[in-house]
């Protein structure tokens, strides 16, 4: 399927972006081991978290609907699957639940389609082995035969939310505290979450590295948790209101985690006017509604350093916006662009150009010259939702018509992304 983008008039109105992506499979993952039923309100119905509840069924996890909500009744205990559980597109799903096939007496295969399995596995494989697991091979299919591990002391070489949350599931069931040391503070949703539901888990700082800890012991009951609209959704439309003349937009109900809220930075860095009001908390998650403005001016920006992991899904919008800036912008520090859904480094740059942009390629991210005048490119995503999504809010500034190749990709994480790009945008 492909998605005809031409030039927008401005972007107005009131949006609720779909549920956070990070925080609906880990709902699902925490439901299924709890004791007792949960009930998930308003969950991303998106290719990806159906992969993790797909496979959670497959292990004993029931639920059943009731309007926008699940209630999952999790097993007395885990069975091993008749088949493999297959994790679609979702790195997510298979490096959290990894953690927790290694934590319990069943023997699993992980597999994914023709893009996860070219996704780096040994991140989590190497420090679940170490733990007493069983794990075959280093990218997927990955075999898993759990067992009774013992906590470790592990330090990541790159800061990643999938790796430190892998371990610290696979913790709870361990022998001993378990310890996972990053460079930097990645998301911090699977700390917060089961904090909120009594486990003793803790973030630390020192010596210029992040530590997350957690004691085993405790275990989790059922829960209520009404799951937040994601930022990395909304910040398509954030960024399209910093670009399209005249632009006003609401989002409700955000998730504004802080370690998640680094397109916040960004907006600051180039002048973005900004509000967030109305704050609550789900499960010590804190949720709020935001509103943005287009700016006069769009000043350029830099990405580096700690600074990414708390947007690093944000980065191919944010090369986008790079493109209107009155300067030249970077990006480093970003090498995991290279083992994402695509090279995406790669991917920013060669669309980039075809609409006319000056772009520099690093190993590790990117240099954007702007302004510049982009005009309309047929874009090949890659089967990336990201880059495809990315690339039609690019569509809208450009002069003629954007094409994008293979826009059903979009729906692994945003099924209604089209239709509410609709709802606020005047041609």
């Amino acid at each position: 399927m492909d998605l005809v983008v031409k030039r927008a008039a401005t972007l107005q109105g009131q949006l609720r972006p779909p549920s956070d992506k990070s925080l609906t499979h880990r709902a699902y993952m925490l439901a299924a081991i709890a004791k007792g039923p949960s009930e998930i309100i308003g969950p991303l119905a998106s290719q990806d978290c159906e992969s993790t509840l797909s496979c959670l069924r497959q292990i004993g996890l029931k639920y059943e609907e009731f309007g926008g909500a699940r209630v999952l009744t999790p097993p007395e205990s885990w069975s091993a699957p008749a088949g493999p559980l297959d994790c679609g597109n979702s790195g997510t799903t298979i490096r959290l639940l990894g953690g927790l096939v290694a934590s319990r007496p069943i023997s699993a295969t992980l597999s994914g389609d023709s893009s996860l399995s070219k996704r780096p596995m040994r991140r989590i494989a190497e420090p679940l082995r170490v733990m007493g697991a069983t794990v075959i091979g280093d990218t997927p299919p990955l075999e898993i035969q759990g067992a009774q591990l013992r906590g470790i002391e592990h330090r990541s070489p790159v800061s990643s939310a999938q790796v430190k949350s892998c371990l610290l599931l696979a913790g709870l069931r361990a022998e001993g505290p378990t310890i996972v040391r990053e460079p930097s503070l990645s998301r911090d949703h699977t700390e917060r979450m089961l904090s909120a539901l009594g486990v003793d888990v803790r973030t630390l700082s020192g010596d210029g590295e992040s530590i997350a800890r957690l004691n085993p012991g405790a275990g989790i009951q059922g829960f209520r948790f009404e799951v937040p609209a994601d930022i990395s959704s909304a910040a398509f439309f954030i960024v399209g209101a910093c670009l399209v003349p005249g632009s006003n937009l609401q989002i409700i109900d955000l998730g504004v985690n802080p370690t998640r809220t680094g397109i916040l930075d960004v907006l600051r860095q180039v002048g973005a006017r900004y509000s967030l009001e109305d704050g609550r908390e789900e499960l010590n998650e804190p949720v709020a509604n935001f509103e943005i403005r287009r700016p006069t001016m769009l000043q350029p920006f830099e990405i580096s350093g700690a600074l990414v992991p708390r947007l690093i899904d944000e980065i191919p919008i944010l090369a986008v916006l790079a493109t209107q800036c009155d300067g030249t912008s970077t990006i480093r520090d970003a090498a995991e662009l290279r083992v994402k859904e695509s090279d995406r480094i790669e991917l920013i740059a060669s669309n980039l150009r075809a609409m006319g942009v000056e772009v520099e390629v690093h190993v590790d991210g990117l240099t954007i010259a702007g302004p510049a005048r982009m005009k309309g490119a047929v874009v090949d995503p890659a089967g990336d939702h990201r880059i495809a999504m990315a690339f039609t809010i690019a569509g809208l500034i450009a002069d003629g018509t954007t094409t994008i190749r293979g826009a059903e990709c979009i729906a692994t994480s945003y099924p209604d992304f089209e239709r509410h790009l609709g709802g606020i945008c005047a041609v």
